[in-house]
């Protein structure tokens, strides 16, 4: 992965596309931490398409489709952003998506937010969720399948205190298993 390009999702009602000040600083923390370009595009992806009335949920599945057909520069990975809440219809609800080695990844902010628990907003709290689960998804992207160490952001995690608990980082297996640059 050469370059990292995210992408703002939301309806085309404006309902769901995160704030830029949001995206700048998850831009700002994939740079760092994964060595590599991060650039935010100015033209959002609608995902009205993919929005399910009935659960007020966003399937994830083909909105990823719908990344993937985007132009990219070659060595570039489409990152979506959403404030969202996805879906895929046999869980309640997911982080995120990636198709394994695939050139695109999805992750959504809804449920990574306090607010969404009742509790007060914490921003540092929500863009260390988002950059772990960018890099988890972006682990799938370049190979990687979930990973037995807890601490590892490839592990599993289908709640917000998982996520806390993991590391935004690979273990040495999973980090032995990716290009050297990310």
């Amino acid at each position: 992965m050469e370059r990292l390009q995210l992408v703002p999702v939301g309806l085309a009602s404006g309902d769901g596309l995160p704030e830029l000040e949001l995206i700048d600083r998850l831009a700002t923390e994939a740079a760092r931490v994964m060595h590599t370009d991060c650039e935010v595009e100015t033209h959002s992806l609608p995902a009205d398409f993919a929005f399910d009335e009935i659960r007020r949920q966003v399937w994830s599945t083909p909105l990823l489709a719908k990344l993937q057909e985007r132009r990219r520069p070659p060595g570039a990975i489409l990152l979506g952003i959403t404030e969202l809440d996805l879906y895929v219809p046999v869980l309640t609800f997911v982080f995120g998506e990636a198709q394994l080695r695939g050139p695109a990844a999805v992750v959504s902010a809804h449920r990574l937010r306090d607010e969404y628990y009742g509790m007060p907003a914490n921003s540092p709290a929500l863009v260390e969720r988002l950059l772990k689960e960018t890099l988890h998804e972006l682990g799938h992207t370049q190979g990687l399948k979930h990973c037995t160490d807890w601490r590892c952001v490839m592990s599993s995690a289908h709640t917000v205190e998982r996520i806390d608990i993991r590391q935004a980082g690979f273990c040495t297996a999973c980090a032995r298993s990716i290009p050297a640059r990310f």
